[in-house]
């Protein structure tokens, strides 16, 4: 190649690669992404913490509901049985036997038995 071939080859591929250089993403330009992603990072695991808190204090608060339904429900039984016993009726007293004589019965052998 001659020298007066290389020289117009050399000042176009220079001015296209300054051109991909100038259209590109300046230095704050790039600092201002690498930022926005970090607060985009940040932003997404304070996300997953706080739902994970929320998940947690949700099932506290059914553990706790469960255990005040249950409670509730030993009680209710408690008073069902207790109002059972109050109301049962009191069994009454047997009456005295009045002794018997002793009158031979009659009558009671069968006919022509000693």
């Amino acid at each position: 190649m001659k020298i007066k071939n290389l020289i117009p080859v050399l000042i176009i591929s220079f001015t296209v690669s300054s051109v991909f250089i100038a259209c590109g993403p300046s230095a704050e330009e790039k600092a201002m992404a690498e930022q926005h992603m970090k607060d985009s990072i940040a932003a997404a695991e304070k996300a997953k913490a706080d739902s994970i808190i929320a998940e947690q204090q949700m099932a506290m608060q059914a553990a706790a509901q469960a255990t005040s339904d249950s409670l509730a429900a030993i009680k209710a039984t408690e008073d069902s049985l207790a109002a059972i016993v109050a109301n049962k009726p009191k069994p009454k007293p047997k009456p005295k036997a009045e002794p018997k004589p002793d009158v031979p019965k009659v009558g009671s052998k069968k006919p022509g038995a000693k």
